[in-house]
């Protein structure tokens, strides 16, 4: 029995790792907030996205994660708030991209809304639900045993992006030349904008 919990838990911390280092709309938001705010943004958004997949961790170990799925005018609801939310973030990024250069000089700022904007944009992507809802009752079945995996996935994200966030300040001083950072700013903000439409338009 031991044996095959040391199984499931290697299994779970497999597909979580593979999960979580796949680039994604949580990576991008990352790197958008650090370029941004600094390291503080950066980090400031890994602890709002670990938040709202604790979030989802405790909504998947009651049940409700899978009555938000099975109720279809909620999900669209909640997914068309999500994708408005990272249209709105992305277009955000291309008009500092297309913003006279002089202001790309400006100082690291708006790290306080940082952590609201992971927060969101990760409670706002129903998809959380499904993957939440499909993943962890492969490897557990109760509440007491369903939670603690979702805390895990949530901590190690919150591990992932942090250092994702430090990677990114820590090259800051070239990521800020005015051309890179302008090209970033398109590049990233052109991305959410594609996340957003597609999870606008996904089945």
């Amino acid at each position: 029995m031991d044996g095959l919990v040391a199984v499931l838990l290697l299994g779970f911390f497999g597909v979580s790792a593979l999960v979580i280092v796949t680039p994604g709309q949580d990576t991008a938001l990352t790197i958008r907030n650090t370029l941004r705010g600094g390291r503080r943004g950066g980090v400031l958004t890994a602890f709002g996205v670990a938040t709202g997949q604790t979030g989802w961790a405790l909504a998947t170990s009651a049940g409700l994660a899978a009555l938000l799925v099975a109720s279809e005018p909620v999900f669209l609801a909640l997914r068309s708030f999500g994708a408005a939310y990272l249209v709105f973030l992305g277009l955000q990024s291309l008009y500092r991209a297309v913003r006279r250069v002089e202001a790309l000089h400006s100082r690291p700022r708006r790290t306080r809304s940082a952590y609201r904007q992971g927060l969101v944009s990760n409670l706002g992507n129903p998809k959380m639900a499904i993957f939440f809802s499909s993943l962890l009752p492969q490897f557990a079945h109760s509440f007491a045993a369903l939670l603690p995996l979702g805390l895990v996935f949530a901590a190690m994200t919150l591990t992932w992006l942090s250092a994702y966030a430090l990677a990114v300040a820590k090259a800051g001083e070239v990521l800020r030349r005015p051309a890179i950072r302008r090209a970033i700013d398109a590049v990233v903000g052109g991305v959410l904008v594609a996340f957003g439409a597609r999870l606008a338009t996904e089945r």
